[in-house]
C-alpha cells in the first residue's frame, strides 16, 4: 500500500546565497519486501538523506524567485530521481510535494512590503482609470447637452424664419389678391388716386427719412372731398 513520510524542514541555499527551511512529503509504495529489506540499511532514513540532498542540488541551481515560482517542476525532478535511486530498494516513488518553503525573516518582510505595494500600485490604477472614466462621461454627457441646445436653437430659428416668410408671403398673396380684384373691377380715376393717397399715408407713418411727395397732392386732397361727398349723398337718410 501507498506510505507517506513527512520529512522535517531541511536548510538549503539558493544560486544566489538565500537560505531557505523546505520541508518535503515523500509518497512511495513498497514493490519488493525483499529488496525493502535487504536492500539497504534503514530504508527510511536513506529516503530522507537522499530527498535532502537531491533538494540541496536541485534548489542551489535555482534564484530564489525560481524556486518559490517552481515548485511543481522541483516535485516532478526530485521524484524521478528518487524514484531511479530507490527502485534497488523495493521502493517505488509515487509523488514529492514540498510542503513549506520558508525564506530568512527579512526577506519575508521584503516579500511582504512588495506585495503591499503592488497592491496599492494597482489600487492607485484601478482609482485612476474609474476617475479617467468618470471624467470621460462628464464630459460626454456635457457634449451632447451642448449638440442637444444647439440644434434646439437652430430648429427655433428655422421656424422663426419659415414663420416670417410664410408672413411676408401671406401679405404679399393678399396684395396681389387685392390689386387682382381691384383691375378686375374696373376702378375710376378716383379711386386710383385715392389708392395713391392711401400708400402715401402709410408711407408717412413709417420710419422712412425721406418721404417724396407728390406734385397733384392738392388735386388728391380734392378728389377724397370729392369722394366723401359722394359717399353722403349715397347713403340713405334717415
Amino acid at each position: 500500500k501507498e506510505q507517506v513520510i513527512d520529512f522535517p524542514p531541511q536548510p538549503v541555499i539558493t544560486r544566489d546565497n538565500v537560505t531557505m527551511q523546505i520541508d518535503t512529503v515523500v509518497y512511495f509504495e513498497i514493490t519488493d519486501p525483499k529488496l525493502y529489506t535487504y536492500g539497504v540499511e534503514r530504508p527510511l532514513s536513506a529516503i530522507e538523506n537522499l530527498t535532502a540532498t537531491t533538494l540541496r542540488n536541485i534548489i542551489g541551481d535555482l534564484e530564489l524567485d525560481n524556486t518559490l515560482t517552481s515548485r511543481d517542476t522541483i516535485n516532478g525532478k526530485i521524484r524521478v530521481i528518487l524514484d531511479e535511486a530507490t527502485d534497488a530498494w523495493g521502493i517505488k516513488v509515487i509523488r514529492v510535494e514540498l510542503k513549506n518553503i520558508l525564506p530568512p525573516r527579512e526577506i519575508q518582510d521584503a516579500m511582504e512590503k512588495q506585495m503591499k505595494a503592488e497592491r496599492e500600485r494597482r489600487a492607485r490604477i484601478l482609482d485612476a482609470e474609474g476617475e479617467k472614466r468618470s471624467q470621460i462621461l462628464v464630459a460626454e454627457g456635457m457634449k451632447e447637452s451642448a449638440i442637444l441646445k444647439a440644434d434646439a436653437v437652430k430648429e427655433q430659428k428655422i421656424r422663426e424664419a419659415q414663420g416670417e416668410a410664410e408672413a411676408i408671403l401671406t401679405v404679399q398673396r393678399a396684395n396681389a389678391d387685392a390689386l387682382k380684384m381691384l383691375n378686375e373691377a374696373s376702378p375710376t380715376d378716383r379711386i386710383i388716386q385715392l389708392k395713391s393717397l392711401e400708400a402715401f399715408g402709410k408711407a408717412a407713418d413709417g420710419k422712412a427719412t425721406k418721404i417724396i411727395i407728390p406734385s397733384d397732392i392738392q388735386g388728391l386732397a380734392g378728389n377724397v372731398t370729392a369722394i366723401k361727398e359722394l359717399w353722403k349723398d349715397d347713403v340713405p337718410k334717415a
